[in-house]
Formats: C-alpha cells, sequence, structure tokens
C-alpha cells in the first residue's frame, strides 16, 4: 500500500501544471494516507509477550516477539491476534477476560512489564523494544498479586534456577519450585536444579505461583 501511495504521489508532481492544480484534492488526500500509514509504524515496538492463564498457558511459553504498540494493552492485542485468543476489556479500561474465565471475586487479571507490575492502566502503561509483557491470571492479597516464577539458564549443561518475583519485580530463589519436562518432575534446592537430557521445553513450577517461562 505504500508503494502504491508513493508512486501515485510521485505521479501528481510530474503532470503539467492545470493537471496538479485539478488534482489538488487528491494529493491532499495521498498526503494524509501516507501519515496515516507511516505513523503508526513509527510508533510500533517490538516486544516479548506470554499469557499464563488460570489453568493452562494461554499464548507464548517462550514469550515470542511481536509487533506491538507502545502499551501494555497493544501487546497484549498484539498476542490475540497471533494466538487467535478471545479477551474482554471492561472501562477504564480494566481487562476483565482471558481466554475463558472472566475475574471474580479477588482473583483476575493482571500484567507486568519487565517482572514489575504497574499501578497503572495498561493502555498508560508504556513498552519499548525488547521489553518483556507477561499478561497472568491471579488471587489478590494484602501483599499483592500472586508471584510470578522466572526461569534462567545456569552456565552448566542442562541447569536452570527458578526466581520467584513480586509485584515490584524484586526476585528470590523460588523455594519448592520443580522444574518440569517431557513427563518428569526435578525437584530444586533453592530455586536451582539440573534436568539431565531432554528433549521439550523447561518450565518451573510452585503452588500459588504463576507458571514460568519456557527453556530450552
Amino acid at each position: 500500500m505504500l508503494r502504491r501511495l508513493t508512486a501515485l504521489a510521485t505521479a501528481s508532481l510530474a503532470m503539467p501544471l492545470r493537471g496538479r492544480v485539478g488534482l489538488a484534492g487528491a494529493t491532499a488526500c495521498i498526503a494524509a494516507a501516507l501519515f496515516a500509514v507511516l505513523v503508526p509504524a513509527a510508533l510500533a515496538v517490538r516486544v516479548h509477550v506470554r499469557v499464563e492463564g488460570k489453568t493452562t498457558t494461554i499464548y507464548g511459553p517462550t514469550q515470542p516477539t511481536l509487533e506491538s504498540g507502545p502499551n501494555a494493552l497493544a501487546a497484549l492485542e498484539a498476542a490475540s491476534l497471533a494466538g487467535e485468543f478471545y479477551y474482554h476489556v471492561n472501562p477504564g479500561p480494566f481487562v476483565n477476560q482471558i481466554g475463558r474465565y472472566p475475574g471474580a471475586g479477588f482473583s483476575g487479571w493482571s500484567y507486568k512489564v519487565n517482572g514489575v507490575a504497574p499501578p497503572i492502566a495498561a493502555d498508560q502503561a508504556e513498552v519499548k523494544d525488547g521489553n518483556t509483557v507477561l499478561w497472568y491470571w491471579t488471587t489478590f492479597t494484602e501483599q499483592g498479586g500472586s508471584p510470578t516464577l522466572l526461569l534462567r539458564r545456569r552456565a552448566a549443561r542442562n541447569c536452570y534456577s527458578a526466581l520467584s518475583q513480586n509485584d515490584l519485580g524484586q526476585a528470590t530463589p523460588a523455594t519448592g519450585a520443580k522444574l518440569v519436562v517431557d513427563g518428569r518432575r526435578v525437584t530444586t534446592r533453592a530455586g536451582r536444579g539440573c534436568v539431565g537430557k531432554h528433549r521439550g521445553l523447561v518450565r518451573a513450577t510452585v503452588e500459588g505461583a504463576v507458571r514460568s517461562n519456557a527453556l530450552r
């Protein structure tokens, strides 16, 4: 579309003056259309997105990179398009449902950007190139939302560290974490463990926490 609009604008400039005057309105429309195409592209960012549901991962266990608008709500929209899942936004805006489950009581949907849960609406939470956006089902308490797990590789082959992050993004070893891979559950010590040779993705789980990202 951009190439076609550019060609039309170039052709109008090559016409005699009388023709150009007659096409003034059309040229203005072409300029407006070019602006409409270019500005959204300039605002787009590339972010990693994952959506963790109440009982399973809804989108992106490995946190794939998506082209998104400049905020956390736009990142959810990008994931919804890529993963073909439903979500609903109430006035606010407030995301009250992702996938099958709407929020109820003290449980519902929240989000984090780079491990931190911002105290603002998702459409106000700016994201930048390379950021990681996590949407997840959580249960709210006086201490905040459910902790989220972050899985990292260690230097040793097939070894990993699981960290538990609170709403502020503060990370501590995920005590009691299990590493899940190929149908096996491997016990960790202070969140650290080795799974040996494996074929599938490795994830960390802890009761009461949001499951981790997946790594090879």
